[in-house]
């Protein structure tokens, strides 16, 4: 499975993508950031950003896209950036029809590091050697990117099972049409 990761920013979005199956060594194939000015316009912010990962999905065709949920912080216009980071990313893989999770960044720092309460240096160290990788990727919005991806590749079995049996069971609990025989002819007069 390939999978691109966005850590939504509107200075920074980090974008990375890995290949590879839970259970089973990860690849990096790519990973960067996004970047806009922060005195810019907010519209021509957002169109670059659009513009950035519409240029990841050009190049590196993933089948999923992982999203970091965004969350309430002390700071709104942090993350009414960070929320419209979001949107965009999420509109840009809908546009194409490649599947989009959101993962929180508890649940990314868990999948990764196993603390759910892990500082960026600690999910920076274990994407580096995760990803086998020399270094760690910089910036951290760099670093978190992959570790979406990785959290999405890891977890997405287990989630699959878990929609499928909701499916299952929604399909139990809804009505059934009678079947004892009965039908019903429209007669003409």
């Amino acid at each position: 499975m390939r999978v691109l990761g966005v850590d939504p920013g509107l200075t920074r979005c980090g974008v990375g993508v890995v290949e590879g199956v839970a259970g089973r060594p990860l690849a990096m194939l790519g990973v960067g950031v996004v970047r806009t000015p922060a005195d810019g316009e907010l519209g021509q912010r957002l169109v670059a950003v659009e513009r950035g990962i519409e240029a990841w999905l050009d190049e590196y065709e993933p089948e999923r896209v992982a999203v970091e949920r965004v969350f309430s912080q002390h700071n709104v216009r942090t993350v009414m950036g960070t929320a419209q980071a979001s949107a965009v990313a999420v509109l840009c893989a809908s546009r194409r029809g490649i599947p989009v999770a959101l993962h929180t960044p508890s649940e990314v720092k868990a999948a990764v590091t196993g603390s759910g309460r892990a500082d960026k240096a600690q999910v920076g160290a274990m994407v580096t050697r995760l990803l086998r990788l020399a270094a760690p990727p910089k910036p951290a919005d760099a670093a978190d990117a992959l570790a979406l991806a990785i959290c999405h590749i890891w977890r997405a079995p287990a989630t699959h099972r878990l929609q499928q049996a909701q499916a299952a069971a929604r399909a139990a609990r809804a009505p059934r049409p009678a079947s004892g025989g009965t039908s019903v002819r429209k007669v003409t007069p």
